[in-house]
């Protein structure tokens, strides 16, 4: 009882007095001087451990063998060490020697098409123009150009290539050279650009799609509103003229080169109704009678086909070009047609002024 009322009257003293310096008789001391030492330890250790992962080797972890689980010694690894001489080797002996360019490319067939006198067998070799039908699928008349029979297919005889393909380069080039219009056909997939890159080297048409029935037969039905114009001897156009080209019928070539015969036969059979004469690719399953001057070969290769329309190109570039060089000295290297004859007349009697002509034409 007497406890009790002790610390009834003490405590009552006791919650009168502040708290502050009654929670500060539990604590201690701090020491500011320790703290900062510790800190200074702590930036040590952290310099000292940038300091050794800045200075530790890139050397890889050697991976552990699982059957021997021990680590693989490449100083005596003999792969490694027969790499480690390839490459210096490779390190002495790489600025030696001379660099190799690639033999075949084939796109310098569309760019840079070959000559006519570069036709060689390699050359007819590597286009596989050699390769044909397979046997069953032959026509009779193709025996005198076939080599033999490979695996089931026949083989063509370059040698007859390469003499059919100068012969129809002989050709180009002489219609070329007397003023004459080639028509360039080839109405299969891809052979588009050859088509056209060999009618823009010899100067002619090209035609890559369908052919129309009737175009030659019934000319002037269907090509009878295309444009016309006259050109001089060096290709110059001529103006003034065009009434006149009203009465003049449709142009026709004057040498058609087809490039897939078996697709055009209907083209063919026009050209042969009015005496054109062609220039056709002849496979072992076509008809070699249908076109005037064959060239066996496959026509199933693009390869093929641009390298013997490309080289048929530059024959006919080669024509225009010995026929311009002759306009130069005065020669004229093709017979005027009557309309020429009357232009020419007509240049003779008025000086050659276009209008004059014109009028001299009207007036015959």
């Amino acid at each position: 009882m007497i406890i009790r009322q002790a610390i009834i009257r003490h405590g009552r003293r006791i919650a009168i007095q502040p708290r502050l310096p009654w929670i500060r008789s539990f604590a201690s001391e701090v020491d500011i001087e320790a703290i900062e030492a510790s800190l200074d330890r702590s930036l040590k250790e952290t310099h000292s451990i940038e300091s050794l992962l800045q200075n530790e080797s890139s050397d890889v972890v050697p991976q552990i063998d699982n059957d021997t689980h021990t680590t693989p010694d490449y100083n005596n690894d003999e792969v490694a060490e027969a790499f480690r001489s390839l490459k210096r080797q490779e390190s002495l002996t790489s600025h030696l020697g001379t660099t190799l360019t690639p033999h075949y490319t084939p796109h310098t067939l569309l760019t840079h098409p070959p000559q006519p006198s570069e036709i060689t067998l390699p050359l007819l070799l590597a286009s596989q123009s050699h390769l044909g039908h397979s046997t069953s699928l032959w026509n009779p008349l193709n025996s005198r150009y076939i080599f033999g029979i490979r695996s089931g297919i026949h083989i063509i005889s370059l040698d007859v290539t390469a003499a059919h393909l100068r012969r129809a380069c002989r050709v180009v080039s002489g219609v070329t050279e007397r003023g004459g219009l080639v028509l360039f056909v080839g109405t299969r997939k891809n052979q588009d650009r050859c088509v056209v890159n060999a009618a823009k080297l010899a100067g002619g048409c090209h035609l890559f799609e369908r052919w129309t029935p009737g175009s030659i037969t019934n000319g002037h039905q269907i090509l009878g509103r295309c444009r016309m114009q006259v050109v001089d001897q060096f290709d110059q156009p001529v103006p003034g003229l065009e009434n006149e080209l009203l009465e003049r019928p449709v142009l026709k070539p004057d040498l058609v080169v087809c490039l897939n015969p078996l697709e055009n036969w209907v083209m063919l059979h026009e050209c042969g109704l009015h005496g054109i004469p062609t220039v056709g690719i002849i496979d072992t399953d076509a008809n070699p009678t249908w076109v005037t001057y064959p060239i066996p070969a496959n026509d199933d290769s693009l390869r093929c086909v641009q390298l013997l329309a490309g080289v048929l190109g530059k024959a006919g570039e080669e024509g225009q070009r010995r026929r311009r060089e002759r306009a130069k000295k005065g020669e004229v290297t093709y017979q005027p047609e009557a309309f020429d004859l009357k232009i020419r007349e007509g240049e003779m009697k008025t000086g050659g002024d276009a209008e004059a002509i014109h009028h001299a034409g009207g007036s015959g």
